[in-house]
């Protein structure tokens, strides 16, 4: 019980970290597992590993409840049905992943293995430096100035978060730079996104494996998700602080590093 709550600590930690910034959370957590010989625990369940994000979810909805807030007292009419448009692109954007998800699920299962996960850290940390360098003219400096439009495009990027490693985060952050928005937008919009996205998937997969925990696993998860509420909000501050100043150059070469590891650490492994 002692080991696999420190097990969850440490999930945790890394989700809180790795679900926000475009380096894959899932590809993380597939790889933790592997490395700490983990399979076969609790931890390393699908219920385990897709549950334990709605600590992190919580997190954007603490973060930015003012903003995503369209009841708030202190907006004006104009803010409050800014606030309204907000939740609609949100929600055509999710439309996309949420059918791709649906159909896609079990069959996408079969790829959450280290050759994958490598392959897309390498392939988006290419991409991110190629787009950082190709230096696009933004378009979209705010929010309400994206169009539904835009919206549904970065939808369509959204799903191709469902290959293992891809990153969610960097699939949506990629796709909107591409077509025009700022970092900031980008992140900000990619934030929002996860919420009505990671809900979704957190209950088809609790709808799928049922919540038949035992005590101590119920305790696992909820210790689990704790952590990764309170590393997201550092995560988060972090994440948008750094694009203010930086550009995306550094996740793209510390993907390809990582790909790299895996890669050799696992060839490594299967010679031994």
């Amino acid at each position: 019980m002692f080991a696999e709550i420190l097990r969850s600590v440490f999930l945790g930690l890394v989700e809180g970290i790795t679900e926000w910034l475009p380096i894959s959370s899932t590809g993380h957590m597939i790889i933790v597992n592997e490395l700490m010989n983990n399979e076969s625990a609790f931890t390393a369940s699908d219920l385990y590993l897709y549950v334990i994000q709605l600590g992190a979810i919580l997190s954007v909805v603490t973060l930015y409840f003012h903003k995503l807030n369209p009841f708030a007292p202190s907006k004006s009419t104009a803010e409050k049905t800014a606030t309204w448009r907000m939740w609609f692109k949100v929600i055509i954007a999710c439309i996309p992943a949420a059918a791709a998800g649906l159909l896609l699920d079990d069959f996408m299962e079969n790829f959450e293995n280290w050759q994958v996960v490598s392959a897309t850290l390498i392939i988006y940390g290419m991409l991110f430096i190629l787009v950082e360098k190709m230096n696009k003219k933004t378009t979209v400096d705010s929010m309400d100035g994206m169009s539904y439009r835009t919206a549904v495009l970065i939808g369509l990027f959204q799903v191709l978060s469902i290959i293992p490693g891809t990153s969610r985060s960097g699939a949506t952050i990629l796709g909107a730079m591409l077509i025009g928005c700022s970092r900031t937008v980008a992140a900000e919009f990619s934030f929002f996104l996860a919420i009505p996205v990671m809900f979704g998937v957190s209950l088809l997969k609790i709808l799928k494996y049922g919540l038949a925990m035992t005590l101590p696993q119920a305790v696992v998860l909820i210790i689990g998700m704790a952590v990764a509420y309170i590393v997201s909000m550092i995560s988060i501050k972090f994440l948008i602080n750094y694009v203010r100043k930086h550009d995306f150059k550094g996740f793209g070469y510390y993907r390809i590093a990582l790909g790299l590891f895996v890669i050799l650490f696992f060839t490594v492994q299967s010679f031994m």
